[in-house]
Order: structure tokens, then C-alpha cells, then sequence
């Protein structure tokens, strides 16, 4: 393991190196990109710095001990023996297979499901909820379109966050999301089903997706908005067909053609990469299926009981209660149950590989 350790610490040396010649350059996306490898890097080098040190430190004490016993010294040695093991089992986590795209921003796109006018509500408090989480975090949310339901909430609406790791912590949440309560609409108090969508897609960085202007049909239409006198005149929405896919996306919410366009190729990007990532995924998963839960989107992972206070995360097989706060953001503990799980998953899948 100690050489995984040293070759973990020259990576990151020579991402410091390859920084300063990017910034140099100013090579936008890939400074990003650098600089998130060196923040992930950062910890568990440092901790194999100190692991180092501490090894020199019990040498030297040991050496001294061997000429003079001290009760001191020797407590010494032995607290510096315990701190250097639980390092080394902080590296081993440290060095377990991670997703390569954990440290990426996000984009977030929720669409209501089943349930009519109230699957558009609980999208919208779908949307709450990933908002003033990522507000807890201090992430910024941007709205990229949205298409607005009759008495409120969002039929589909699409975000990006731009975060450290936001990726890791969202990722859990693609699936199918599921609420039953009373609805705004329901005189006669009686509780319904509704459901909504999640999709979360890393987001892909010119870098990672490379697409030929060949490939692209691009159209352009009238932005939807209120008619009258205040009808868009111009053909500011973008539309956007990538032929080889099949993959189609479109931009109405900037005011001008260009950006319409710069936020239709943001997630056509998102969508090209994921389509790629979820191909080259499914043989693995196929070899993984003592894992919990594939990850699948046509999963129902969540169930939100408002009648008894009491949200449900089928892959976890755990209850949390205090529907309330958690739909205002407070999705700490659940988050990181979902990672904890991912975590546990990988630590199984290196002790069966080791056994065979």
C-alpha cells in the first residue's frame, strides 16, 4: 500500500506542476478541471506526509528508548503508533476506486410524473429541497429552462450547480421520486400518489465531450411568453438535434439567441457524456450486482409520506421523520447515508477482488 501512497503523492506534485503551466496558458476548462484534482488529492497526501513523519518520529524514539528507558518517551511512541495506523486505514478509504466524476458540477433535471398538477408541485418542492441544500453548501444554483405548471410547481425544470464535488453528492438522487399526501386541490381530504423524476448529470466540460458542428441541427423558434402586445417577436429559442444520438435539447429562458444556445449545448454536453458514462457502466454493474441498487432512474428510491411525517429511501431501507425540514434542505444526514453506502459497496467489491 505504501507504494500506492508515494505514487498518489507524485500525482499530485505534478498536477501543482502542470497548474502553473495551464494557468499560464489560460486554459480555462482545464484549470478547473486541475484545480479539483489537487483539491481531491490535497487530504490524502497530506495525510501520507504525516504518516511519513510520524515513522521517522517512532525511529527516533525507539532508537533513544534503546539507550534509556523513559515512561514518557515511551507513551509518546505508542500515541504516535496509534495515529499512524488510523492513518493508514484513512488512506486505504482514500485510495478505494472512486467516480471519476464525483468533483464535477451538476446539472439537475426534475420532471413531474405521475399525479397531474400535483406531480408539477412536488417537482417544485423537489427543486426547494436541492436548492437550499446546495445554498447550505454554498453552491450556486443556476436556472437553465422550465416549464411551468398550471397552479404552481414546474412540469420539468432544469438546473446546474456549480460546486465542490456536487456531482458526489447528488448523484444518489436520480430516480423516481414519490409523494403521497393531501393535495392543494383535493376537497375531499383524501391522500394521493404523485411522482416525479430526477436526473442528475455531471457536467461536461468542452474537455470531456468532444462534438463536431457537423453533427448539430440547429433551429431556431419563438420564445413561449405571454401573447398580446408582449408576444416575442424574435426567434430567440434554440433548439438543437444531435444527429448521431438522437439526443434533442432546447433553450427558451435567455434573451438572446446566443445564450439560448451556450445553454442548450451546456446540456446537450451533460447529456452526451451521460449517455457515454451509462454505456461503458453497465458492463461493470453487470459483474456488481451484489451491490445496492443500480443507480437505475426507473427505480422508485423515495417515498415522501406527509400523512405520517416520514421519508423513505428504499435503497437505504431507513426512515427519517421531519418531512418539513428536509424539503427546505436539510438532506445532510440522508446524503451522507447514500455516500456511506457507496463507500461500504466499494469497501465489499476490494475485499471480494483481494479474495479471489
Amino acid at each position: 500500500m505504501e507504494e500506492k501512497w508515494a505514487e498518489l503523492e507524485k500525482r499530485y506534485e505534478e498536477v501543482i506542476e502542470r497548474l502553473a503551466e495551464v494557468q499560464a496558458a489560460q486554459n480555462l476548462p482545464e484549470l478547473r478541471r486541475l484545480s479539483r484534482l489537487k483539491a481531491r488529492l490535497g487530504k490524502p497526501v497530506d495525510l501520507y506526509r504525516e504518516w511519513k513523519r510520524l515513522g521517522h518520529d517512532i525511529e527516533e524514539a525507539k532508537a533513544l528508548l534503546k539507550e534509556q528507558h523513559d515512561e514518557e518517551l515511551a507513551q509518546e511512541a505508542t500515541l504516535f503508533e496509534q495515529r499512524r495506523a488510523e492513518i493508514a486505514q484513512e488512506l486505504t478509504l482514500a485510495l478505494l476506486p472512486r467516480d471519476e466524476n464525483d468533483e464535477k458540477d451538476v446539472i439537475i433535471e426534475i420532471r413531474a410524473g405521475t399525479g397531474g398538477e400535483e406531480a408539477s408541485l412536488f417537482a417544485g418542492d423537489l427543486l426547494r429541497m436541492y436548492s437550499r441544500y446546495a445554498d447550505s453548501k454554498g453552491w450556486k444554483v443556476e436556472m437553465i429552462s422550465a416549464t411551468e405548471g398550471e397552479i404552481g410547481g414546474y412540469k420539468e425544470v432544469i438546473v446546474s450547480v456549480r460546486g465542490n464535488e456536487a456531482y458526489s453528492h447528488f448523484k444518489h438522487e436520480s430516480g423516481v421520486h414519490r409523494v403521497q399526501r393531501v393535495p392543494v386541490t383535493e376537497s375531499g381530504g383524501r391522500i394521493h400518489t404523485s411522482t416525479a423524476t430526477v436526473a442528475v448529470l455531471p457536467e461536461a466540460e468542452e474537455v470531456d465531450v468532444t462534438i463536431s458542428p457537423a453533427d448539430l441541427e440547429v433551429e431556431t423558434f419563438r420564445a413561449s411568453g405571454p401573447g398580446g402586445q408582449h408576444m416575442q417577436k424574435n426567434e430567440t429559442a434554440v433548439r438543437i438535434t444531435h444527429r448521431p444520438t438522437g439526443i434533442v435539447v432546447a433553450s427558451q429562458s435567455q434573451r438572446s439567441q446566443g445564450q439560448n444556445k451556450a445553454q442548450a449545448m451546456r446540456i446537450l454536453r451533460a447529456r452526451i457524456f451521460e449517455q457515454a458514462r451509462l454505456q461503458a457502466q453497465a458492463e461493470i454493474d453487470a459483474r456488481r450486482r451484489q451491490m445496492v441498487g443500480t443507480g437505475d432512474r426507473g427505480e422508485k428510491i423515495r417515498t415522501y409520506n406527509f400523512l405520517q411525517d416520514r421519508i423513505t429511501d428504499h435503497r437505504l431501507k431507513r426512515d427519517w421523520h421531519g418531512i418539513a425540514a428536509i424539503l427546505e434542505g436539510d438532506l445532510s444526514d440522508l446524503v451522507q447515508a447514500l455516500r456511506q453506502q457507496e463507500r461500504d459497496n466499494l469497501l465489499r467489491q476490494v475485499a471480494d477482488e483481494a479474495a479471489v
